[in-house]
């Protein structure tokens, strides 16, 4: 699909509230392309349950890698892929009997009898559950090893104890790490619906709110356009708390004269944004808040314009702080550099620090944060500005531009 139907794609989604995604061929042809890699081995990932803690405060979300491969959003099935045999992968999902007593507290789910299960799935071999070992014996008898994720390692050493057992995280993530053009849609629809919030908090920021109310803000605009929750816990931090990196807290009622710092970002789709903007309470930058602000945006657009296919991810923190350090001061006069106290970006997509291997470079397709920040607890002045960039055929592109990141246009948009 070329950008311009890309475009196309996304302007529809974003028009779309609700649960959208690929095709059931996007998921079949991500299985065919993970099956060619499996060499004497098979593939077998446990999706998530219904059970546990978590479900109960977020109700139920898939395994990201598993929903990847499958797009299956529902609990307790198992997926198997095996090697092509005859030019065509074996790939088999398998799903629990449905329960009907259970059905009445949570509603229907798809079972393995039902009659349309191979359209519902995109599979064309849906099997019980309890079927499972045994399939997956027969499959031992032709595969030597198994390839699985980390904590499901231990489920086969009763299975298959003396079988190899390998990671299949790498071989998934370097998929992951190329976004289709569907892919892109998706991640357009929560960039935007992430801005919206963004520009909904610059509104309601005043002296005197607390942080959380300003979260609230945010929260709201995005759950109305359809997405399912925050891609991480909102991070706003006003004052002395925007020089906390992870600060989640928002407490704090805030001040004028100070900085607010909202690291925020929704996930629609199942596909998350990561965007920082740091905002001056009251309005207008000071002097020195908007000469660090400055360092910030340059450090920024410095590693912006590094960005290419073949470059790789640990090339571009040395890029922000070299710029960092050779660009302003502390009260001490020393270099800035060691107030930048994180790396520079990773890649984001069905989760917000997506798969990655990290041996491999950057390649046109894949999605990226770009944030720099200066931290400076002695001062109270922290300052991170965040956005998400498609690595293109011979750059980078800005996919959050959108959103000021100026600071003359950001005190314009507070003043409106």
């Amino acid at each position: 699909m070329n950008m311009r139907a890309a475009c196309l794609l996304c302007a529809v989604l974003t028009a779309c509230p609700g649960f959208a995604a690929p095709a059931p061929g996007e998921y079949r042809s991500r299985r065919a392309a993970l099956a060619e890699k499996l060499h004497d081995g098979m593939l077998v990932l446990f999706g998530r349950t219904d059970k546990g803690e978590e479900n109960i405060r977020t109700g139920f979300f898939q395994e990201a890698n598993f929903y990847y491969l499958t797009g299956w959003r529902e609990p307790g099935a198992i997926l198997l892929i095996a090697p092509p045999q005859d030019g065509k992968p074996r790939d088999i999902l398998f799903l629990p009997h449905r329960r009907p007593d259970q059905e009445r507290w949570t509603g229907r789910k798809i079972g393995p009898d039902d009659d349309n299960v191979t359209q519902l799935t995109g599979f064309d071999t849906v099997l019980p559950r309890e079927r499972f070992e045994n399939e997956l014996r027969q499959q031992l008898d032709r595969y030597a090893g198994i390839y699985t994720l980390p904590d499901a390692g231990s489920q086969f050493k009763e299975l298959a104890p003396l079988r190899d057992i390998s990671d299949a995280g790498p071989l998934i993530a370097r998929l992951r790490m190329h976004k289709s053009a569907e892919e892109l849609a998706l991640i357009q629809k929560s960039i935007d619906a992430t801005l919206a919030a963004h520009r909904a908090a610059w509104k309601r920021a005043a002296p005197g709110l607390y942080e959380y109310q300003v979260a609230a803000t945010m929260t709201e605009v995005y759950s109305d356009q359809g997405c399912e929750r925050h891609a991480y816990a909102p991070i706003v931090g006003a004052g002395p708390d925007s020089t906390i990196l992870h600060y989640s807290r928002n407490s704090r009622r805030m001040d004028r004269g100070e900085l607010l710092l909202m690291d925020v970002g929704a996930e629609c789709s199942g596909y998350a944004a990561d965007i920082t903007r740091t905002i001056p309470v009251g309005g207008r930058f000071t002097d020195r808040q908007r000469e660090i602000y400055d360092v910030v945006l340059g450090a920024q657009n410095a590693v912006i314009a590094a960005i290419k296919p073949g470059v790789s991810l640990r090339e571009l923190t040395p890029i922000a702080r070299e710029y960092i350090n050779t660009h302003g001061k502390d009260l001490h006069g020393e270099p800035l550099g060691k107030y930048f106290t994180h790396g520079v970006s990773h890649h984001v997509g069905l989760d917000v620090h997506d798969a990655t291997d990290f041996s491999q470079p950057l390649a046109e397709g894949s999605v990226i944060t770009v944030e720099p920040g200066i931290y400076i607890p002695e001062e109270s002045i922290g300052v991170r500005i965040e956005d998400m960039v498609l690595v293109t055929k011979d750059g980078a592109r800005l996919l959050s531009g959108a959103l000021p990141r100026d600071p003359t246009e950001i005190e314009k948009a507070l003043s409106r």
